[in-house]
């Protein structure tokens, strides 16, 4: 360590066999390497971990950290370690390439970016998203899709000449100037600027019906309504008409989704998601700062402004190096309010629903279901396959309208005609293990509970209740699962298996192992015990938020004299909002259930 200079550079950290473990940039490279050999309780769990493995480390000094940064983006690529996050197989994103450098250029797929004077747009996240949109602008613009040599003396053309899907110049029909022009669309359009390319369709249109070439007037017109159509599709997703990128994340566990979408003069161009994976232990900005390096070291075009859901490390540093690529300014932005915040937080659920689609799909691979049930059983020393899965979770804010949950999944995929809700009524603190215990009493203290596995499906809905679930499985650590079983016990239902699972490090608890069990980050048991979390997680939350929204609707119209809870009830109950009240006539509040005319004034007079 006394030998490493105080200069910017790259590290790299390898473990004792020589396998590099990190890359990294440091401002100033004695600090940052000094850092890892402190006390390690300083240290966050995963550093602690990759600490331990270190054997050696080396390091690149360099003149600026924006050096240092486009030196660590490629060392990423080239070693993919172990603790860095990394895009995952982003070593061979595709691209469109339009070769302008041809006599008669093709629109075309490619994984390689040359600087040959070609034109690239992408990177996509996959070949179909690639193939889709090489799809669309073919239906829209007849260029050539062949690889024939072009001498303009073809003794016929192939079909797409036929069907209007390309101008045919394999047989002459047409001039250079003019196919020049179709490519130049092509790029018009790709760039998000349809409405000049309606212009100049239209233009020409125009000048053939006066040439009286009707023919070629009507295949324009066409073409015109098809790229009509398709821009009209692009949602007006921007509220300034310039060109942007709009990054957010979803993170669970090891795994990240980016989902970046592509504004271009004010419309929704594109949407690409891409998966990140090393996350484990992160936090969102580490993890934006990591795809915003890997993504735009590699990115066909950088727009002037990026809007990001959370704010990246070294920002100025990353701005300043995104802008040499550009070749003008570049700006990174983290909207707090207006439209722009709203823009963020739609991405943001795109996010989290190609994040949770990915689990599902990894979810649904032939027999993965039956494995994370039998891998269950086996991990969590279970007398039987866990055919019927009960979770419950607690949702409050300091005790405040809190809610208990039960999701039921069943065969591994949930049962939502089992789902339950539970309004917290005992626990006036904001103690989750006394609410816990309040929703088990609730759920099994409601007579007999023969085994869900056997027979048949009960006949109505209460008799869901008397049902035994194969596993418990409780939101939380090691304190609600032994408030679990107590209550378990005293209802005499402690044979039913029960367990917990900690967010923290995703361990699962069982009752009497001292140590919880880690199953492997990419075991199917563990996506499917997490679904199971999140669904009870995310059934509870919506109950509590609508709790709230209701009693912050009820109170507003607390200070109204005569005006009880049945009454408040009552108009909310037919008006919906505050808003609605405060618009809606005498005539109409004077019509609801308990209301009179002279009320009704006093309701309108006070709000």
């Amino acid at each position: 360590m006394k030998a490493v200079p105080a200069n910017p550079g790259v590290y790299l950290l390898r473990d004792g066999a020589g396998n590099v473990l990190y890359v990294g940039k440091a401002a100033s490279l004695y600090h940052r390497l000094r850092a890892y050999f402190g006390p390690a309780s300083a240290l966050p769990p995963k550093l602690r971990r990759m600490v331990a493995l270190i054997g050696d480390f080396e390091f690149f000094v360099t003149d600026s950290e924006q050096e240092a940064l486009i030196l660590e983006c490629n060392l990423i690529k080239r070693y993919r370690a172990r603790y860095n996050v990394r895009l995952k197989d982003d070593k061979s994103y595709p691209y469109l390439k339009i070769d302008l450098a041809e006599e008669w250029p093709r629109v075309h797929i490619t994984r390689r970016l040359e600087g040959n004077g070609g034109r690239y747009f992408g990177p996509f996240a996959s070949a179909g998203s690639v193939r889709q949109t090489l799809s669309v602008i073919k239906k829209l613009f007849p260029f050539r899709s062949c690889t024939r040599a072009i001498t303009g003396s073809d003794p016929r053309p192939c079909l797409e000449y036929d069907i209007h899907r390309c101008l045919g110049p394999c047989i002459g029909a047409v001039s250079r100037e003019e196919y020049a022009e179709v490519i130049r669309q092509v790029i018009l359009f790709l760039q998000g600027k349809q409405e000049l390319v309606v212009r100049k369709l239209r233009a020409q249109m125009e000048a053939a019906a006066r040439e009286l070439d009707f023919e070629r007037a009507a295949l324009l017109r066409d073409q015109i309504r098809a790229v009509e159509q398709v821009t009209e599709r692009q949602k007006m997703a921007s509220p300034t008409m310039g060109d942007q990128d709009v990054i957010a994340l979803a993170q669970a566990r090891d795994q990240a989704c980016a989902e970046v979408f592509f504004i271009r003069n004010g419309k929704l161009l594109g949407r690409e998601h891409f998966m990140l994976e090393g996350v484990q232990g992160e936090g969102p900005s580490l993890v934006m700062t990591s795809f915003l390096k890997q993504f735009y070291s590699s990115a066909a075009t950088i727009p002037p402004l990026i809007l990001l859901q959370h704010p990246a490390d070294d920002m100025a540093v990353i701005a300043l190096w995104l802008r040499g690529r550009r070749g003008a300014r570049v700006e990174l932005r983290v909207p707090r309010r207006g439209q722009k915040r709203e823009l963020v937080a739609m991405v943001a659920e795109n996010a989290r629903q190609g994040l949770e689609q990915l689990r599902l799909k990894q979810l649904a691979a032939p027999n993965a279901l039956a494995a994370a049930l039998d891998e269950l059983e086996e991990q969590l020393h279970l007398p039987r396959t866990p055919r019927r899965v009960e979770c419950y979770d607690i949702s409050n804010v300091l005790g405040g309208s809190a809610t208990g949950s039960m999701v039921v999944f069943e065969e591994g995929q949930p049962k939502r005609s089992g789902y339950r809700r539970f309004r917290i009524k005992t626990v006036a603190a904001a103690d989750d293990c006394a609410m816990i215990q309040e929703v088990l009493r609730r759920r099994f203290g409601r007579g007999g509970h023969p085994p869900a596995h056997g027979g048949e499906e009960p006949p109505s809905g209460a008799e869901v209740w008397s049902l035994t679930p194969d596993l418990v499985l409780i939101d939380g650590g090691r304190g609600q699962l032994n408030a679990a079983l107590e209550v378990m016990l005293e209802l005499g239902v402690s044979f039913v298996p029960t367990a917990a699972l900690a967010k923290e490090n995703e361990a699962v608890f069982v009752p009497e192992v001292a140590e919880p069990i880690l199953l492997p980050r990419n075991s199917p048991a563990l996506f499917l015990l997490q679904r199971i979390r999140d669904e009870a997680h995310r059934f509870a939350l919506g109950y509590h938020r609508k709790l709230r929204r209701r009693q912050s609707l009820l109170s507003t119209l607390d200070g109204v004299p005569g005006i009880g809870p049945k009454r408040k009830r009552a108009l909310i109950r037919m008006f919906g909002s505050i808003g609605a009240i405060r618009e809606a006539p005498v005539e109409e509040l004077a019509a609801v259930t308990g209301m009179t005319r002279s009320l009704a004034e006093r309701v309108k007079r006070y709000l």
